[in-house]
């Protein structure tokens, strides 16, 4: 989960680094904390591409030999 709190303390290790450095311990941090960020990111992405229902539909054919799902964009008539 991603806590307002992750963010303030990855920003926060973000502007102190390009401000005055960090010490070996805040890089260790800074490394765990923003691979908790990504974590989270790929495992909200992948719950929604699980939920995603794959609906196959078959193309039609045109007189002019064109594949397509729905109206014929070519000659604006609907199949």
């Amino acid at each position: 989960m991603i806590s307002k709190e992750l963010i303030e303390r990855i920003n926060y290790l973000a502007r102190k680094s390009k401000t005055e450095g960090l010490t070996p311990e805040e890089k260790e941090e800074q490394a765990r904390v923003r691979r908790q960020y990504l974590d989270a990111i790929k495992a909200r992405v992948t719950d929604a591409l699980d939920r995603v229902k794959i609906v196959d539909q078959k193309p039609t054919e045109c007189s002019c030999d064109c594949l397509h799902l729905g109206p014929c964009s070519q000659h604006k008539t609907r199949h």
